[in-house]
């Protein structure tokens, strides 16, 4: 039988649809779910878990998968989505994750089997999604370093499917419905590892899911960064799925297209969810749109996710036949590093600045605020390098006082909970190679890590080497070997050479990979010995630029004005000399203070005539005149600190506007600096503490929200913000104790909980986050809570209020179930519905007609706390359920009025415009 790499380069594949969307339409009980293995499992509800059908109902995923085969499909999915661990704990049960994931490898091989031919192979695909915890970000956000999953413990959870599916006989791995890049990261790394295990080799393909409409993924990553993510790895296929509909998904396949050097493949919903939670797309208006794909050469693969059937396929499947598929790209020539964006190393970058400030052995602020564990001051210097221009964040830990290894984690996972750091990629730096695992196991972007070398011999270079490529890593290489450190050119060039035919030809790296860092040395130390070291390693980046393919190379550029510590003006200008020269043959990467001022073409003439001469060693008078320029731009320096020259401070054009304006910037861009200042400024204004925060920082939420809505923000900025405001609320708080001492105002209390059967919960946390700040009492029930619980919870903490959350279609119906159990209860306090899924139309027609009390849709988290405060005032509660009765009578009266206008598929077939009547008709 063919295998999958030969049949896709010569048609477009059919993958099949959604299994869940099937699964729904076997109308399965509780009982179906738990069948005879699972009767006596104690947790309350199964149903949903659709990878626990595999054990209890084999028919029924078996028949689904015949559908599939039967309209066309050429590759079928296992029912194996959740089937690891971590997800699997939901519902208790971890210990049959393994089996789950055998046997739903085996059915699917089992229905491949008896369709597949010579002429039309059928292939399965093992599915691995994403589970529902994240690595990358953190699920508190008062504690932004944080992770409830680690790098080990996901790896061991996809190890054990992974074998499952192996044992099952897929044909491949699709890790899919990529929302974090890191836990696929995590996905890759344990496929490859169990592969090698078994002595196999199958094609891994890879499927994100974006969030927004600026096309980034939940944890903030641009696809283009997400390919850099991934171009370490031996990738078969990349796509996106799940998502939007075909026709909001086309823009970002096309670039996803243009950009990556794999086959392609996409699997779109049928469309988005209307406001009753059903999708709208019908199998020929779906094909309408995908045919586009196949017109224009996008894709290898297609299929179908959410709302999609055997129907959908079967339109797919007729489309592609002779269609030409998606000519695949060439490697691209130039480095890709990422973090949440793509740094591209294309000729027209000539050089990367790698900031230097984040590094506790060489920047006396940075250690001093990491002892004393001073995180938001230490971010701070990241976030300021990146402004000043750094592409790449050096990052070390190593100090003899300092958990070297516990600290470069916690720091990592703070750059990642800041967009406009971790925006760029990341470079680990450390002599210790476990501080070096660690720190990859961090982060989600493709980082660099500095450094490796030969000094432990061959044998300790080629495993650290090994595990730099399994992270999908760079790697600096110092021209170090067993002999020691290399001094002289001829030794910089000898050490290269032996590293690069290691690296390319025993570990397999990329050469566009590899960053030779040949030792910058410090100049004008006053032993005649040094004086050449700036033109040696001048040379040897000429040599290592034209005789090693595709090598780049990088030197910590401070080491070589060491001798003048303490003058920075004379450091900067060695700096500026040495980088013209080394640059002009082709450095390309300096880890260097991106903030420096002094550019070469702008030093003075007699400055410059003695900087080169020493750089470049053209006379041994050199570092003589060098001493004595340093000494009258000291001496002018002093002067200067008496006041001869004043220097003027940046000021920052916002920080000119009102207060108002100045907390709501403050709070949308996540910049806590000035809190203190404008807030003391804002009590002068505002009769009591409260009003500053249902005034502008509400503005600014608000604001947040509408950006994140339209894709002009994305998650990780507005984690950033709700950390903000919840440092604002801190400052207010000593305040809004006192006024409530005197009864000016009054908190509310909370309960959140995201609805039986889902397990979604960031729209739930960040609405916790929102209520929290403005001093509600917040009492979370987590995901998959029923209806009984909620209600018991609800009387026995005599809340406010309550807020149901869902993501998915079935949580709708759940949320009618929840009202239902409130009202025979004899509840009445108020609603708040949030979620994906859900609309005001739902509501108006669904839930509120099943309970008496209020119950408000609420389209964004930052709507919450002012809807909230209307709810607890006795006058303006009133008002809004009146208003909102009002609203819903509209909506319930308009949605009538369209039903009784919709007529039968018969009736309008027959209603067709007949340009050809027959005679006599």
């Amino acid at each position: 039988m063919k295998k999958l790499q030969d049949v896709i380069q010569d048609r477009i594949l059919i993958l099949d649809g959604a299994l869940g969307t099937m699964f729904q339409t076997y109308a399965l009980s509780e009982e179906d779910y738990r069948g005879t293995l699972f009767q006596n499992c104690p947790q309350k509800q199964l149903k949903g878990n659709h990878d626990l059908l595999n054990l209890t109902r084999p028919d029924v995923v078996l028949d689904v998968h015949r559908r599939y085969l039967k309209a066309g499909a050429d590759i079928i999915e296992t029912n194996t989505f959740s089937a690891q661990r971590i997800s699997q704990a939901d519902y208790g049960l971890e210990a049959d994750s393994y089996k789950i994931a055998l046997e739903g490898a085996r059915l699917a091989k089992t229905a491949a089997m008896e369709f597949a031919t010579e002429e039309k192979p059928r292939f399965v695909a093992g599915s691995i999604g994403p589970t529902n915890k994240t690595c990358s970000m953190s699920p508190d956000v008062n504690s932004p370093a944080t992770r409830n999953l680690t790098y080990d413990e996901l790896y061991e959870a996809y190890a054990e499917e992974i074998r499952g599916l192996l044992n099952g006989g897929v044909d491949a791995f699709l890790i899919e419905t990529i929302f974090d890049t890191l836990n696929a990261k995590v996905a890759i790394d344990a496929a490859i590892a169990i592969m090698a295990e078994y002595k196999r080799e199958l094609p891994i393909m890879i499927s994100a899911t974006i969030s927004d409409l600026a096309g980034r993924t939940l944890s903030g990553q641009t696809l283009e960064g997400f390919l850099g993510s991934l171009s370490g790895y031996p990738i078969f296929s990349v796509g996106l799925n799940c998502s939007f509909g075909a026709r909001q998904m086309k823009p970002f396949l096309a670039s996803l297209a243009h950009k990556a050097p794999y086959y392609i493949s996409v699997y779109p919903n049928a469309g988005l969810p209307n406001s009753l939670g059903q999708y709208d797309e019908s199998a020929d208006s779906m094909a309408q749109q995908i045919e586009e794909y196949l017109d224009e050469g996008l894709v290898n693969i297609v299929g179908g996710c959410c709302g999609t059937t055997d129907e959908f396929i079967a339109k797919f499947s007729q489309l592609a036949k002779g269609r030409k598929p998606h000519r695949i790209n060439a490697k691209s020539d130039a480095m890709w590093l990422s973090g949440l964006e793509l740094l591209e190393l294309t000729p027209d970058i000539r050089f990367v600045n790698v900031g230097e400030r984040c590094n506790v052995a060489g920047s006396r602020k940075f250690l001093r605020l990491i002892e004393n564990k001073q995180y938001d001051e230490a971010l701070a210097i990241a976030r300021k390098q990146v402004a000043d221009g750094a592409m790449v964040i050096d990052v070390n830990m190593d100090d003899g006082l300092l958990d070297a290894k516990s600290e470069m984690v916690n720091f990592l996972n703070l750059v990642a909970s800041d967009p406009d750091v971790s925006r760029v990629p990341i470079m680990i730096d450390s002599s210790k190679w476990d501080v070096i695992l660690a720190g990859l196991k961090c982060i989600q972007g493709k980082s660099i890590v500095n450094s490796i070398s030969l000094k432990n011999g061959e044998e300790v270079f080629l495993r650290e080497a090994r595990d730099v490529k399994r992270y999908g890593a760079a790697v600096v290489v110092m021209c170090f070997d067993e002999q020691g450190q290399a001094t002289s050119y001829e030794r910089k060039i000898e050490i290269a050479a032996r590293s690069y035919r290691l690296l390319t030809e025993k570990v397999g790296i990329n050469p566009q990979d590899i960053i030779f860092d040949p030792n910058i040395l410090s100049i004008a130390t006053g032993i005649e010995e040094h004086n050449n070291y700036a033109v040696d390693f001048i040379k040897a980046v000429g040599w290592i630029k034209k005789n090693l393919p595709g090598a780049h190379v990088s030197g910590g550029v401070s080491n070589l004005s060491f001798s003048f510590r303490g003058n920075n003006d004379i450091r900067e200008a060695m700096h500026a000399v040495f980088l013209y020269h080394a640059i002009q043959q082709g450095m390309d990467f300096g880890i260097v203070n991106p903030a420096t001022k002094m550019v070469y073409a702008d030093l003075p003439k007699d400055w410059l005539t003695t900087i080169e001469d020493v750089v470049l060693n053209k006379d041994a008078e050199a570092s003589e005149r060098l001493i004595d320029l340093a000494n009258r731009v000291k001496a002018e320096q002093e002067q200067r600190k008496n006041g001869a020259r004043a220097v003027a401070e940046q000021h920052e054009a916002w920080r000119e506007t009102d207060v108002a304006q100045r907390l709501a910037y403050a709070l949308r861009k996540g910049i806590s600096d000035y809190l203190e200042v404008d807030l003391a400024e804002a009590r002068q204004q505002y009769p009591h503490a409260v009003d500053i925060i249902e005034g502008p920082l509400m503005a600014g939420m608000n604001e947040v929200g509408e950006l994140f809505g339209t894709g002009k923000m994305f998650l990780p900025q507005v984690v950033k913000t709700a950390r903000t405001m919840k440092q604002a609320v801190a400052i207010l708080q000593p305040f809004i104790e006192a006024e409530k001492a005197e009864g000016n105002y009054v908190a509310g209390k909370i309960l959140l909980a995201t609805v039986k059967g889902d397990v979604h919960d960031i729209g739930k946390n960040i609405v916790g986050v929102v209520m929290a700040c403005n001093n509600y009492e917040v009492i979370d029930l987590g995901v998959m809570v029923p209806a009984e619980q909620i209600v018991a919870e609800a009387i026995a903490h005599r809340v406010d209020m309550i807020g149901l959350s869902g993501l998915i279609t079935p949580s709708l119906e759940e949320m009618v179930h929840v009202a239902q159990e409130m009202e025979k209860a004899g509840l009445h306090i108020p609603i708040m519905i949030g979620g994906a899924t859900t609309s005001q139309l739902h509501v108006a027609l669904k839930i509120a007609p099943a309970y008496s009390g209020p119950v408000v849709w609420m389209k964004d988290a930052s709507q919450n706390a002012l809807v909230a405060a209307h709810l607890l005032n006795d006058e303006a509660r009133e008002r809004l359920k009146h208003e909102l009765n009002a609203k819903y009578d509209e909506l319930r009266q308009r949605f009538e009025q369209r039903q009784a206008k919709t007529i039968s598929l018969e009736e309008a077939r027959a209603n067709k415009l007949n340009l050809f009547p027959t005679p006599n008709a």
